[in-house]
């Protein structure tokens, strides 16, 4: 009697942590776990203005990368970021390539840098961007 007590029971967790198991690993619809570091989310975040997305614990930031310009977008939940007092530094790698850019607040939810770039296809992109006084780590690939 008690060795059927005690199955009953060893079936019952079982069954228990199999069903928060299914709840831990639903389908994520709008996440992308791959890959990913540091709380980043794919959350199907769209480019609003041509370039790259990397969202990063919620906040989307853009990289448009052009020779002649690097531009900055960060939104919080579709809301423009306050960038009057943010600052960023952008590292470009590329297979032969480092250089190191710092961008400067030019707009409401941007930041800017001008000048020549080289920023090819596969260009890898780590960002340090502060806002609010805080800092934090982006990453990107060029398209």
């Amino acid at each position: 009697m008690k060795l059927h007590k005690l199955a009953s029971a060893s079936i019952a967790v079982l069954a228990l942590s199999l069903a928060n198991l299914g709840l831990a690993a639903d389908d994520h619809k709008g996440h992308n776990h791959d890959d990913k570091k540091g709380g980043e989310h794919a959350h199907d975040a769209k480019p609003a203005n041509g370039g790259v997305v990397s969202v990063v614990k919620d906040v989307n930031y853009e990289l448009v990368a052009k020779s002649d310009t690097l531009t900055l977008y960060i939104t919080d939940h579709g809301k423009p970021v306050d960038t009057k007092d943010a600052s960023a530094t952008l590292t470009l790698l590329s297979a032969s390539d480092k250089s190191e850019v710092k961008l400067a607040p030019a707009g409401e939810n941007k930041l800017q840098a001008k000048g020549t770039f080289k920023v090819d296809k596969g260009t890898k992109v780590v960002a340090s961007v502060t806002t609010g006084g805080k800092p934090q780590s982006v990453r990107f690939t060029l398209k």
